[in-house]
């Protein structure tokens, strides 16, 4: 590649901060699922344990979703911004 003259930046992936907004989402969304785990447990029927367990694993599983469009949207865009440059 050095003998080449080739970039090497073409073997970065994203932005670098895309990991801590990946783990950001994951806790809001994990916060989250406590959150409404925890009224979910004392408005039903259902066990407190079933409840946090199954809303902490929706809105985990769902932050993590939301974060891969986020993340395909901004590549997107760079790959747009950089096609676009002379």
């Amino acid at each position: 590649m050095i003998e080449k003259g080739a970039d090497p930046s073409i073997f970065e992936k994203g932005c670098k901060s895309m990991g801590s907004l990946k783990w950001g989402m994951l806790f809001v969304g994990i916060g989250v699922g406590i959150l409404l785990g925890k009224i979910f447990a004392s408005y039903s029927i259902l066990g407190e344990e079933v409840s946090m367990f199954s809303m902490i694993c929706l809105f985990g599983g769902l932050s993590l979703v939301i974060y891969y469009f986020v993340e395909r949207a901004i590549e997107k865009e760079t790959t747009i911004n950089r096609s676009d440059d002379p």
